[in-house]
């Protein structure tokens, strides 16, 4: 947990420093960049409904993806300095998450996947999870249907499952 917490808020106060404009009509919580950035697009191809929270200095709100359906957006800063969290459950709760979790730091994307917060027996262990960016120089994530100890993402606090990727990169996370 110490290393989590330092490490984001090392990557949080390397943040803090990059230039930002609001997004029109939010409450600046969140912030997008002004050059050309990469984006994450999420596919689920579970039988079941996703929300997501895409979480800041506060929880977001609440969007739905159906089954089948997919959802993109670009990537953000925090205006407080923090980290980016989408947050995604199988239900309308935050009590058992999947997280994507990332910081900017100049053209640099850190990002990890955890699933600290996640029950082991979730729809998202049970379907498994990739991501692919689309950067063939950076690192693929896959947990694998039934893995609940996926060495992938972060298991524990202290686990070291960052990984770094250009900010211009798009990803592609796959539910299932």
């Amino acid at each position: 947990m110490t290393f989590n917490v330092f490490l984001t808020g090392l990557l949080a106060a390397t943040a803090a420093a990059l230039p930002h404009s609001a997004r029109s009509g939010e409450s600046g919580a969140v912030e997008t960049r002004d050059s050309d950035s990469g984006s994450l697009q999420i596919v689920n191809n579970m039988d079941t409904n996703v929300y997501l929270w895409t979480t800041s200095s506060d929880a977001g709100s609440m969007k739905t993806l159906s089954t089948g359906g997919d959802y993109s957006e670009k990537w953000v800063t925090n205006s407080n300095g923090g980290g980016i969290s989408i947050k995604m459950s199988t239900s309308e709760s935050e009590d058992s998450v999947l997280q994507f979790e990332y910081t900017q730091d100049g053209d640099t994307l850190y990002w990890d996947m955890s699933s600290i917060d996640l029950d082991s027996t979730s729809e998202f262990v049970k379907s498994g999870f990739s991501v692919v960016p689309s950067d063939s120089s950076c690192k693929t994530v896959s947990c694998a249907a039934g893995d609940a100890d996926c060495k992938d993402a972060y298991q524990l606090p202290d686990d070291v499952n960052t990984y770094s990727c250009s900010l211009s990169a798009g990803f592609t996370l796959t539910l299932g």
